[in-house]
């Protein structure tokens, strides 16, 4: 099953949920993070009025999760005029996999208009490789179309800062959403893979994704889409980074924040 599929079993205004995830979306051992994150956010955007933007969602991969029967289950920790602040778990078993706090708002009349910042140079479709067909690449990873043009190949020891390109869903082709944007930002390995000059286990710990209110009804999954990640600091098996996706015309869509575990 893919993933908009799966997406499309999740109910509107149904608390404790119960969810397929499908096989072919594996991450090591474990199943996609970026595909449990977008479950939750698809979940709680299921459960209030459209008008209800997902503003931002701080996540925390408590345990992997894997194949089979997951419940999903939301509490509103407050709700004001304008802003819903919830909290949002994924379990099996019992056990929590996921949680998250969300904060979802509506739009109101500001002085403030600030444009989102552009896009870095990353160059085009054309200009970088994509991951290899080898069994190193995570099976997840082969749901999507990658072009590496910022920084260097995971595991090729290539030290710098940023890492990034251009992905896109590879086989599906529906209107892009808040849950696509979160599963094609987390689709990139953290940044300090190029780094390493063999293959080590490296996964995100916590991660907050930020969403500007855009329409993106006429935005595809499978158009191309540009991210760029900026190390801010990697020490004792552990980094920070800053990201952004953008359209590509460079209009931002996410900002990003992740923390990350190396076991090299």
């Amino acid at each position: 099953m893919q993933f908009h599929q799966t997406l499309a079993l999740i109910k509107a205004n149904q608390n404790h949920q119960d969810i397929e995830l499908p096989q072919g979306w594996a991450q090591g051992r474990a199943f996609f993070g970026g595909f449990s994150a977008a479950l939750a956010a698809q979940f709680l955007l299921r459960q209030f009025a459209a008008e209800y933007h997902l503003r931002s969602m701080s996540i925390s991969f408590v345990a992997p999760a894997a194949p089979g029967s997951a419940t999903l289950s939301y509490r509103i920790l407050r709700q004001g005029s304008s802003v819903i602040q919830v909290a949002v778990e994924l379990k099996q078993q019992g056990d929590v996999m996921l949680s998250a706090l969300a904060s979802l708002g509506k739009a109101r009349a500001s002085q403030v208009q600030v444009d989102g910042e552009r896009a870095p140079d990353l160059k085009t479709v054309n200009d970088g490789p994509g991951l290899p067909d080898a069994e190193i690449v995570p099976e997840f990873a082969k749901n999507y179309d990658y072009r590496i043009t910022s920084g260097g190949m995971p595991f090729s020891g290539q030290p710098g800062r940023t890492f990034g390109g251009w992905i896109r869903f590879r086989h599906e082709q529906e209107t892009l959403t808040t849950a696509a944007i979160i599963a094609l930002v987390d689709a990139w390995p953290p940044a300090v893979l190029p780094h390493l000059k063999q293959p080590a286990p490296a996964s995100s710990l916590t991660w907050t994704i930020e969403f500007p209110d855009k329409d993106l009804s006429s935005f595809n999954t499978h158009d191309w889409y540009q991210y760029e990640a900026f190390i801010e600091h990697a020490a004792d098996g552990y980094g920070h980074s800053r990201a952004g996706l953008w359209r590509e015309d460079g209009e931002l869509l996410a900002i990003s924040r992740q923390s990350f575990t190396v076991f090299a």
